[in-house]
């Protein structure tokens, strides 16, 4: 094409706002500089820097004020190869000034949402430009700024690449503008393009402020998005350690990707069902996941977590790890939420929607919130509460079989109730240490309550016979502590060890259930702690229940440390003591 044509073609497609000469000027001007590598060139390079800059501020005016890049290109059809001369070219590119201009002319020309070939070309080769640009340290415009000017292409790398986070965090941080046409440009345009920019990036520590700042940008307009790609790019580093990033930034990617989170939680129930972790161990563990704080600051993860959990529950309806696992998250997240009561407006039964909403404020509120001469009549009404919902759901059943109803609602209803009380099992170990001076006339509520955790359904379980057992087991525990006269009643301590064993024909009970009670019997009841080692040994040594027992300690010296239960000096001690027993029971690792 000669230049009488050209300026032809430039006189009816370039805006007033350009002057079609100087554009003309400056296009020769690329093509010179990267056609000849001289003392010359570079000479000329420099001496026209300060009128390129003043140019390159005038395209990127032309360029926002443009409605979409399908029209920018049409009135510049020489803009490409404008830019893409000028981003190879080492002199033009080593001044921070003209290097951020041509990088906000290349991220003003990315569409958002390409709708014709154009766009998406231009689209392909402004990532592919900007990749290199940053990346690539054998580029030709690198290796001869390094042969030129004596300056490592590494060094060249890293200064383009940070002048790239630098500029894309001042353009995403840009208030939004609320465009009243379709077509207009807005500042949260930018949130899409840098993301996507930043997709092949994510390794580089230097853009870890760029994705931090992303992430944690407040959503204000309907136009800011994060690229999909963007959000499985970094979810995909962070898991494998590929990318460091603060705390806000990882609850941010939580809140942003559903996948990220879901792995995440996975994760941690993973490692730490897989150990064998003390109840003080587990929860060091769940509080250093940020899962608690995360979920406490966004109901949203919450949610989501929380199902994750209901839904591994429901397979794995016994599973001791799986339980505390679930105990000890929701413990952190009220004390997460505790925290945060005065910043946040979201009601409890937002995090808690399937909940019984009767049950929920009586489960959630823990003992060391309530009067402790209150903590019987507490668990009473509780106790009296979920019995009434099991009757119901047991009419709903036998509806079903008259074929008056399905019987789903009671089903959905009943374990709903009982993931809320595995969750709140404070009230559990409360209704333990109860049970140790209690009368038999007063044991029923607290012993079904019990039963009741242990033991949620019918379905392969019989709770009458269930709660018969665990009255037994209360029954003789209840006889042997209070009996302080030796030798001890053996006829009781078997019948202790016959109903922790299988038996033909019979529903076994939980053995947690019968340990727990005897660790809390071991722990308050009258007897010297010589006396009550002494029956704790014998028990566990014939049952084979040494990690039950040691779990069972644990967990009791945990809550007295958390005010959940009553305790003093004497208390600890003895937890101490039997704990010594136990641990010399236990194998060797």
């Amino acid at each position: 094409m000669s230049e009488l044509q050209s300026l032809s073609q430039l006189q009816q497609t370039v805006e007033p706002l350009l002057n079609v000469q100087e554009v003309q000027f400056w296009l020769d001007k690329a093509v010179a500089w990267g056609q000849a590598d001289s003392p010359d060139t570079q000479k000329d390079t420099c001496l026209h820097l300060g009128r390129l800059r003043d140019f390159l501020q005038q395209l990127l005016s032309h360029i926002s004020n443009m409605g979409s890049t399908t029209e920018t290109m049409k009135r510049l059809p020489f803009l490409g190869q404008l830019l893409g001369r000028l981003c190879w070219n080492p002199y033009v590119t080593a001044g921070d000034t003209n290097r951020g201009l041509l990088l906000q002319c290349l991220w003003g020309l990315y569409s958002e949402h390409p709708s014709t070939a154009v766009e998406r070309k231009a689209n392909q080769w402004i990532q592919k430009v900007l990749c290199q640009l940053a990346t690539e340290e054998d580029s030709a415009a690198a290796q001869a700024l390094m042969k030129c000017t004596g300056v490592p292409a590494e060094q060249y790398h890293l200064k383009v690449l940070r002048k790239m986070v630098e500029k894309l965090q001042d353009n995403i941080g840009k208030s939004c503008i609320c465009p009243n046409k379709i077509n207009q440009r807005c500042p949260c345009d930018n949130v899409l393009v840098a993301s996507e920019v930043c997709v092949p990036l994510v390794t580089c520590p230097e853009v870890s402020p760029l994705i931090g700042a992303l992430l944690q940008r407040p959503v204000t307009c309907v136009r800011e998005a994060l690229s999909e790609d963007f959000l499985d790019a970094v979810s995909s580093a962070y898991s494998s350690q590929g990318l460091s990033l603060e705390e806000p930034a990882i609850v941010s990617l939580w809140y942003h990707s559903l996948s990220s989170l879901e792995e995440a939680v996975l994760t941690l129930l993973e490692s730490v069902t897989n150990t064998r972790s003390t109840p003080q161990e587990l929860q060091q563990q769940v509080a250093q996941s940020l899962l608690p704080k995360a979920c406490a600051q966004h109901c949203s993860i919450f949610l989501v977590t929380n199902d994750i959990f209901r839904s591994i529950l429901k397979e794995a309806e016994g599973n001791k790890s799986v339980k505390s696992v679930i105990q000890t998250f929701t413990r952190c997240f009220l004390r997460e939420l505790a925290r945060l009561q005065y910043q946040t407006s979201v009601p409890l039964k937002a995090f808690f929607p399937q909940s019984p909403q009767s049950l929920l404020v009586p489960l959630l509120t823990l003992p060391s919130e309530m009067p402790r001469e209150a903590w019987r009549n507490h668990l009473t009404w509780l106790s009296g509460s979920l019995q009434r919902l099991t009757e119901e759901e047991e009419e709903e059943e036998e509806g079903d079989r008259d074929g008056r109803n399905t019987g789903l609602k009671g089903h959905c209803i009943i374990f709903e109730a009982w993931f809320l009380l595995v969750q709140c099992a404070h009230w559990v170990q409360v209704a333990l240490q109860l049970l140790v001076p209690s009368e038999p006339k007063d044991c029923h509520p607290l012993l079904w309550l019990v039963t009741f955790y242990h033991h949620p359904t019918n379905r392969w379980h019989h709770r009458a016979s269930q709660l018969v057992r665990a009255s037994q087991a209360w029954d003789h525990l209840r006889t042997v502590f209070l009996v302080s006269a030796h030798p001890l009643p053996t006829d009781h301590l078997q019948s202790l060890v016959t109903l922790l064993s299988p038996q033909p024909q019979q529903p076994s009970l939980a053995p947690l259930l019968t340990i727990s009670l005897l660790a809390h019997f071991a722990v308050f009841c009258q007897l010297p702690l010589s006396g009550s080692t002494e029956i704790l040994q014998k028990v566990v040594h014939q049952t084979g229940l040494v990690d039950e027992a040691a779990h069972a300690l644990s967990l009791l010296d945990l809550r007295l440390n958390e005010g959940s239960c009553l305790s003093d000096d004497t208390v600890h001690l003895r937890i101490k003591g039997l704990q010594n027993t136990i641990t010399h029971m236990l194998p060797a690792c």
